[in-house]
């Protein structure tokens, strides 16, 4: 009877914790046998047949025996194909059949195996790199398609495996291999923007109010009747984005890959999220959850954008959990298994039509509906949830001469570059990566002091408007921004007047 002990993790929210995988392996008389104890799901459970399989394909026929694989910690689930190699190392160990001079508790073992020892990628690679260096251990084996991704983390060799007989073969001889070399300024590639500004005619202030919102993070929303561009003029704000910096692209790159949804043949998100879900999306599918709890729309638009088209088809439970990721930027949720916290710093923009059969305001067809079906319809939205929306912005119906005649606007590039300049004074204001948007009570006070001409046009708002406390600082924060884009070093009447008249609905 011989005792293998290898180390791997396990998947918990957006991190990975340690885990130890101990093979026991005895030689049996007449069959087979390999239990997986430590609550493994089920995908875990059938491991024992994948790692077999990939075994006897791969030339290793272990005989007639008996083993135990137990996954410590005990009381932790743990779920995915993360262990398969390591298990199929602590029976080649246990058997006999693989010596090494190395120390094996000196790197971490991860990665899936099909039936002819092919590797498979897993989920969750940089969490697994991150975690590799909190422990200490030397290096990682992992699969290949996973090996540009853990190697983003400094400190850590990785060791890229594309078969079961690449791990034995390093194990037996890790002089013989090198790790990759990762080379993040040739990640960052500019995508051109699917909908460019220029292609869209008319809607000079909209185009505007999306470049304040761009600048400044700040949330909007875009109500109009159908057909007046609101959905196109939302898609077009992925261009005009800033650049994610290198710490950006490490914590996007991490949520999605935990969630499984990197591009294919891409290792890191260098491209903001643009998030998009369907109306009848869920509870949970919106904020995250589910028995093993995983990221949510609101999460996967991290350091992006998240576009919720009709706003007013949501349903408003769905709707009002919105309300602490506006707020807070971050989400928790809390399972009998622990607490999970999952970052939501995102540019919320929404859609909707001014009533429910949407012609309220146009020009030419005339709105069929009572003053008593277009409140109800508008209350869907409470008013917390709209406290929260920084600008409220009309998108009119174009008359043919605006949609023939209007001359090409700007280039998604030329704003781009503005917005670019302006997040770049926002980080030397904050000394760190924040926009105005996030701005603290304190820091409001600090970086936005008002002169007694905008105090006086403040408290005639809150009076006139019955704009609350909270709406008063969004509006302060969006005339922050005016101010930077002008290159103002204060807040001026104009620019508090300006993001006033962004707040129209």
């Amino acid at each position: 009877m011989t005792l293998a002990r290898l180390r791997s993790v396990a998947l918990a929210g957006l991190d990975a914790v340690p885990v130890e995988v101990e093979v026991d392996f005895a030689v049996a008389e007449e069959r087979q046998s390999l239990v997986i104890i430590g609550l493994p799901d089920t995908s875990i459970k059938e491991a024992k047949d994948r790692v077999l399989a990939a075994l006897k394909n791969s030339g290793h026929s272990l005989g007639s025996f008996y083993g135990t694989v137990n996954l410590e910690p005990a009381d932790l689930r743990k779920a995915g194909v993360l262990y398969d190699l390591p298990i199929a190392i602590g029976l080649l160990q246990g058997s006999g059949m693989l010596r090494s001079s190395i120390n094996f508790k000196d790197y971490l073992f991860v990665g899936g195996l099909g039936l002819g020892g092919e590797m498979r990628p897993i989920q969750g690679a940089l969490a697994v790199a991150l975690r590799a260096r909190e422990e200490g251990v030397k290096g990682i084996l992992l699969p290949s398609a996973n090996s540009q991704e853990a190697a983003s983390v400094p400190g850590v060799q990785v060791v890229p495996i594309s078969h079961l007989n690449d791990a034995i073969a390093f194990l037996r001889s890790p002089e013989t291999w090198k790790s990759p070399q990762l080379k993040p300024q040739e990640l960052f590639k500019t995508i051109p923007p699917a909908i460019d500004f220029a292609d869209i005619k008319g809607q000079a202030h909209v185009k505007r109010a999306l470049e304040i919102a761009a600048a400044g993070g700040h949330n909007l929303l875009l109500w109009g009747p159908p057909g007046s561009g609101k959905t196109m003029l939302a898609r077009a704000l992925a261009g005009i984005m800033p650049e994610m910096t290198w710490e950006e692209v490490l914590e996007t790159t991490k949520i999605h890959s935990i969630a499984g949804l990197l591009p294919e043949g891409q290792s890191f998100m260098v491209q903001r999220p643009f998030r998009a879900p369907h109306h009848t999306v869920s509870y949970a599918g919106l904020i995250g959850g589910g028995t093993t709890p995983r990221p949510g729309e609101v999460s996967l638009a991290h350091n992006g954008v998240l576009f919720l088209d009709e706003l007013t088809e949501f349903s408003r439970h769905v709707l009002e959990v919105l309300r602490q990721p506006l707020e807070d930027h971050k989400v928790t949720i809390s399972r009998a298994k622990g607490n999970y916290t999952y970052p939501t710093s995102f540019i919320c923009v929404a859609a909707m039509n001014p009533c429910p059969c949407g012609y309220k305001g146009h020009p030419d067809k005339p709105c069929k509906d009572t003053d008593t079906q277009i409140e109800r319809y508008r209350a869907k939205i409470s008013g917390p949830l709209l406290d929260r929306i920084d600008m409220h912005i009309e998108v009119p119906a174009l008359r043919y001469k605006d949609l023939m005649q209007s001359p090409a606007g700007e280039s998604s590039s030329h704003v781009r570059e503005r917005v670019q300049q302006v997040r770049q004074k926002q980080t030397l204001r904050f000394g760190m990566v924040k926009t105005n948007g996030l701005m603290s009570s304190k820091e409001l006070k600090i970086h936005c002091a008002l002169n007694g001409q905008c105090q006086e046009l403040l408290q005639k708002v809150i009076d006139v408007m019955g704009v609350s406390a909270r709406a008063c600082g969004r509006l302060i924060k969006v005339a922050r921004t005016i101010a930077d884009l002008e290159g103002q070093p204060e807040i001026s009447a104009d620019h508090l007047m300006e993001a006033i008249n962004f707040r129209g609905l």
